[in-house]
């Protein structure tokens, strides 16, 4: 069984897009389309633009979900997924292509994404960081001993490594302590705020109404979500789950393992970049990615 996935803010890079655009007149006309639908030309941030351009949340997210949804797209007949999942953001772009969710409706959910966690992001300065060489156990242990802060696990990515999010004390404390558990790495990462986490709330508030105003029709094929690793076809439970994705972790390693339970033996990666083929990977070596 074939499985397809796409990746989640961080994927971005300078030019990303382009030889779509270029190649493909159907690529263009929805690139062209999503210009309209922004109100600007991010295809010239994608194609052109600056590193610092594409950190821009309000860019990255779209720019993202844009070159992951379109490549499903140019796939045409080729695209037959027996299951999808995304990782965080990707969850949106895995919906999108399989017919979840129409594209024009996807992006404007996107947009409204990006633009409430950069508001979240500015209330309270706040931090994520990898944690590399640790049972996800002692992780979850040393992000509840902290009292008086913010942090949490936020990504579950692959066996022995753990993103954790949370203001800037709670995140600096629990990398100290993971340290002396022995991880082989605990160190901050350039984003821009708390993904994930409870300081995601006022975020999560404001998409949950757009994606309650939003129709969702019965995927092509079951999506396991972030928020519990599950397969999901069933319109309401889907926006229930997607409800409560900023405020919760990405189960990304239990989510590969289910759908690997579930009979998948081939993963696609759609999107910038290939770095769900390298977590895959770690979850299992059994399967095949490209």
């Amino acid at each position: 069984m074939k499985a397809f996935v796409f990746p989640g803010q961080g994927a971005q890079f300078v030019g990303m897009g382009q030889d779509l655009y270029n190649q493909s007149a159907l690529a263009k006309e929805y690139f062209e389309k999503a210009n309209e639908i922004l109100g600007f030309r991010i295809t010239d941030l994608m194609f052109n633009g600056t590193a610092e351009d594409l950190r821009q949340t309000k860019v990255t997210q779209p720019a993202v979900f844009l070159h992951s949804v379109i490549s499903a797209i140019v796939l045409g007949d080729e695209f037959q997924p027996d299951m999808v999942a995304g990782h965080s953001l990707g969850e949106l772009s895995a919906l999108v292509a399989a017919k979840a969710l129409t594209f024009e409706d996807g992006l404007k959910l996107v947009s409204k994404r990006a633009m409430a966690m950069q508001k979240a992001c500015e209330l309270e300065e706040s931090t994520m960081a990898a944690v590399l060489g640790l049972p996800d156990d002692v992780v979850e242990e040393v992000c509840d001993s902290i009292s008086g802060c913010v942090v949490v696990p936020a990504n579950y990515n692959c066996p022995g490594q753990i993103v954790i999010s949370g203001d800037i004390a709670g995140v600096d404390k629990a990398c100290e302590l993971l340290k002396e558990k022995g991880a082989k790495r605990a160190i901050r990462l350039s984003v821009g705020g708390a993904f994930h986490s409870p300081l995601m709330r006022p975020a999560a508030e404001e998409l949950q109404a757009a994606i309650d105003e939003t129709v969702f029709s019965h995927p092509v094929c079951p999506i396991y979500q972030n928020v519990n690793a599950y397969p999901q076809t069933d319109p309401e439970a889907i926006k229930e789950n997607l409800k409560a994705q900023l405020t919760a972790p990405v189960r990304w390693t239990q989510t590969v393992k289910n759908m690997i339970t579930d009979g998948a033996t081939e993963f696609v990666e759609l999107g910038p970049g290939d770095v769900l083929k390298g977590l895959i990977k770690k979850v299992s070596s059994e399967v095949t990615v490209h």
